[in-house]
This record gives C-alpha cells, sequence and structure tokens, in this order.
C-alpha cells in the first residue's frame, strides 16, 4: 500500500474510534490532556527498541509513536484547531526552512558539527522573531518545555546558556563544580533541614549534567545505562541466592559484595 493510502487508512480508522455514536468509548472520552502520558510513553518505548536493536520491535513502535500524532490531530480538527494535513505542512516547512544549504541557495555546510551549530542559530531567531511578534521579552531559554525529563531539560538548558558565552569552560572546571557540590550536599547532610538537602543533592544532579555536556554524553541515556547494568548485576545475584532458596535479606553483606564483583565479572566476560 502506498504511503499516502496507509495514511489516509489511519486517518480514517481514528475518525471511526472518535465517532460520538459508533465509535469507542475509551477513545471518544480521551482528551489532550489524557493522551499526553501516552505519547510521552511511546516516545520511551521507541528509544528502547533502538537501544535493543529490535527493529521489529522499532517498527511496531514508531507506528504507535505515530498514531499519537494522528490522535492529537484528530482531536484537535474536532476542535476546529488544526488537522492532521496542517501538522505535516508546518514540520514540512519548518525543515525545510531550517536546511537553506539543502533546499534553498544558503551557504554550503560539510559537517553534522557545522550543521548543529546553523540549526541552533535558526531555531535562535525563531524564537527572537516569535517573542517579537508577541511583545515579550526574549531569553535564550525560550522554548524549552517545563514537562521534559529533568535530565534532558537541564541538558538543554545547559547547551542554550554555553551558546551565550554563559558558564564552566572545560570538562576540568565541570568536574571541580561537580566536587564542589558533593561537599556542599555533604554538609548539609550532617546538618541540615531536608529541603536543604533535597537543594543540594539537585544542584548535584544539575552540576553533573554540565559534565556530561562537556564530555558529549547525553546524561538521560547513560543514566538509562546504568540503571540496565545495576538490573543485571542484581538479577544475577538473585539467581545465585534462589539456588539455595535464599534471599537477599538472607545474605551478609561480605557475601553480597562478593556475588555482585562475580556479577560484574560475568557482565565484563560478556562484552
Amino acid at each position: 500500500m502506498a504511503a499516502t493510502g496507509s495514511i489516509t487508512r489511519l486517518l480514517d480508522i481514528m475518525a471511526r474510534l472518535r465517532d460520538p455514536v459508533t465509535g469507542c468509548p475509551w477513545d471518544v472520552e480521551q482528551s489532550f490532556a489524557s493522551i499526553a502520558p501516552y505519547t510521552i510513553e511511546e516516545a520511551y518505548e521507541v528509544a528502547d527498541a533502538i537501544d535493543r536493536e529490535d527493529w521489529p520491535a522499532l517498527k511496531s513502535e514508531l507506528g504507535d509513536l505515530l498514531f499519537q500524532v494522528v490522535f492529537h490531530a484528530r482531536m484537535a480538527c474536532e476542535h476546529d484547531l488544526f488537522g492532521f494535513e496542517d501538522v505535516v505542512e508546518t514540520i514540512s516547512e519548518k525543515m525545510v526552512r531550517r536546511h537553506p544549504h539543502v533546499f534553498a541557495d544558503g551557504e554550503d555546510v560539510t559537517s553534522a558539527v557545522e550543521q548543529t551549530v546553523k540549526w541552533e542559530e535558526l531555531k535562535a531567531q525563531e524564537r527572537l522573531d516569535q517573542a517579537r511578534a508577541g511583545g515579550n521579552d526574549v531569553s535564550a531559554l525560550d522554548g524549552i518545555s517545563t514537562n521534559l525529563p529533568a535530565l534532558t531539560r537541564t541538558r538543554k538548558i545547559h547547551d542554550r546558556v554555553a551558546g551565550q558565552g554563559f558558564g564552566l569552560a572545560s570538562p576540568g572546571e565541570a568536574l571541580e563544580d561537580v566536587i564542589s557540590e558533593v561537599e556542599e550536599l555533604s554538609l548539609e547532610i550532617a546538618d541540615g533541614s531536608p529541603e536543604r538537602i533535597a537543594d543540594e543533592l539537585g544542584d548535584v544532579l544539575f552540576a553533573a549534567v554540565n559534565l556530561a555536556r562537556h564530555l558529549d554524553v547525553d546524561p538521560e541515556s547513560a543514566l538509562r545505562r546504568s540503571a540496565t547494568r545495576f538490573e543485571t548485576r542484581y538479577r544475577f545475584v538473585e539467581r545465585c541466592l534462589s539456588r539455595d532458596n535464599r534471599t537477599i535479606g538472607d545474605c551478609p553483606a561480605e557475601e553480597l559484595d562478593t556475588l555482585w564483583t562475580a556479577a560484574k565479572d560475568e557482565e565484563a566476560a560478556g562484552r
């Protein structure tokens, strides 16, 4: 089936699901707000399939994510806001506008790094134009969604301010800042309120994300990988203990340390 025919079929399916008389009661009851969490979840499931290099799953998850776009567009159409075609036209215009070196007579771009710089410049100009059109003050931090995962949002904030020449200049300075924030946290843990401890812990995380930026590491991906490694090692320890009908709670700390080391060794051997 051609792409156009496939999209038309999907749009028709969505319209039938949302029909107030003959549609699905669950789909009919949904709103932008109630569907938004599913949209976020589907995006994460796409990322998970990519991490696992499970290409059949990726095909399925991309379909689920596309369905979320169609769902939102259908609800917008019902409220006379915009339709799916408007969504497609808007992103098409944006991609052409942000790639003048491809679609117009813009200056040549010869590398991905150079394109990233140009991309950010074009986005910054768009934010400036939008702010001026609305009579609003302009900030380099405009357009960073508060609903992003905290690590991702923090990385974007660091990227934006660094682009303005604000912040630490080197990975070494960023590492020293992390160490300094950890020391401040240690002092608050010894003699501080829960609120101050939370603030200082937040500062540690904020500084760690800046270090990740300097090291060109995506903090969200790095933390997800660490969580996966921990889960794999923990399950290894559980399996070892279950052979003797034991649990983590039955095991002394010294033995847990030994099993944890064994888990790490097995992980290293499997690489």
